[in-house]
């Protein structure tokens, strides 16, 4: 109803019910209008974000966000969940009591969720939230856990980071989706079993509906790249608007960066002439300060150097995209818009065993930053036909290095 962050809206709602105090989580840092009414009404406005500040910050009560310039915290680049675990973990502390065991899990999940580097305090923690959840104790006690599980058929007794990211999370970013986001709460820490696994059902329907649309919306954007509508020999970012729902766009927008290895804007064209969008960009293109040289066009922006948020008038959208362009051909003029292999080792086939991977699980947990290792195998020949199990995953026999070893592609059909 309020769209995405703190709106001038929410507060007069909060004043008018008798609240003092407001906390944002994951949003805030460039709420300047509703912190100033905020104020004005008498309510204490606590901003926790780890997005990138502008050049000057709310009037609040307090902000916590490890990007302000004179944040002495050592490390920087929690996810949103992070920052109010540690004001959080602060409070608890001051209080002289014991976290619940829950919070970790829902660090874990948030951390995972929002695609953070896995780096420093963020690895400790997401180490520390899988040990726990693979407790067999707690995960029978987990009932939002138990539900993500069967939901996407997670049949293995140990989630890794990398079960949370594809199988997992998706479902989690489902519950914005939801209309009443007490429902959102009630899934993740209800002990009522009847209630999570009502919520968990509509979860899974619309997670298969989600896929539905973003996958309709991609093909429709990639048919205006097939037609030159959109001409990616000029186009350094790829730019496209429609009355796509505002959900899923920044799926789609990670999709394309995928398929096309440059950086995407997709957008949401509203009735009163505005555009709504989610951009993602490419490690060498910090789509942050970009749009930054550009914030004379937008009504507002927030984000981060790989992904952001921002809205305009739908008039401007020409001119954005054409100083984006410019921005990309001045920063980057030999980029060759390919993707690239990165290479960690040759592995001769013999060494791909058991003690490799358990040896690799002292790597984990693998993510943003922390890429799974990828690993080289010369000279391979394939014996005998591929079979496909399930109508989903291609199984098939290697040989090289004068030995055989059958390879299994999960959920990859389209490879049979």
């Amino acid at each position: 109803n309020d769209g995405y962050g703190l709106s001038v809206k929410t507060v007069r709602r909060a004043a008018q019910n008798g609240y003092k105090v407001l906390i944002t989580v994951d949003n805030g840092i460039t709420a300047f209008e509703p912190a100033l009414e905020a104020k004005k009404l008498g309510l204490d406005l606590i901003i926790t974000d780890h997005h990138r500040p502008h050049d000057h910050l709310p009037e609040s009560f307090a902000v916590v966000d490890p990007y302000q310039i004179d944040c002495q915290y050592p490390y920087k680049k929690f996810a949103g969940v992070g920052v109010s675990f540690k004001v959080l973990s602060l409070v608890y502390q001051y209080l002289n009591l014991k976290l619940p065991d829950k919070v970790y899990e829902l660090l874990l999940l948030g951390t995972v969720a929002d695609v953070v580097p896995i780096t420093g305090e963020n690895r400790f923690w997401v180490r520390y939230g899988l040990n726990l959840v693979n407790n067999s104790d707690y995960a029978a006690r987990s009932l939002s856990l138990k539900v993500l599980k069967e939901n996407a058929r997670v049949a293995k007794p140990n989630l890794s980071a990398t079960d949370i990211g594809f199988f997992l999370a998706p479902q989690i970013n489902a519950l914005g989706r939801l209309e009443d986001p007490r429902q959102g709460v009630a899934f993740l820490i209800s002990d009522n079993e009847e209630e999570v696994r009502h919520i968990g059902k509509i979860l899974k329907e619309l997670n298969e509906s989600r896929k539905g649309i973003e996958k309709n919306i991609f093909s429709q954007i990639e048919s205006m790249v097939n037609s030159g509508q959109i001409d990616l020999t000029n186009d350094q970012v790829i730019t496209a608007a429609g009355s796509w729902p505002p959900g899923v766009i920044g799926l789609v927008a990670s999709r394309l960066v995928g398929a096309y290895a440059r950086p995407a804007i997709v957008l949401h064209l509203t009735q009163d002439g505005l555009a709504k969008g989610s951009c993602r960009s490419i490690k060498d293109f910090n789509m942050f300060n970009a749009l930054s040289k550009c914030s004379d066009l937008l009504i507002n922006f927030g984000g981060h150097a790989a992904a952001a948020g921002m809205s305009l008038d739908a008039k401007n959208l020409p001119e954005l995209k054409e100083r984006l362009n410019l921005l990309m051909r001045q920063e980057l003029p030999d980029f060759d818009f390919k993707h690239k292999l990165s290479i960690d080792s040759q592995l001769v086939l013999s060494e791909a065993n058991k003690k490799l991977m358990s040896d690799l699980q002292y790597l984990e947990p693998f993510g943003c930053e922390n890429q799974q290792p990828l690993f080289y195998v010369k000279d391979v020949s394939l014996i005998d036909s591929p079979v496909l199990l399930k109508d989903a995953h291609v199984k098939c026999s290697v040989f090289a290095d004068g030995v055989i070893k059958p390879v299994i592609f999960f959920s990859r059909p389209e490879l049979f």
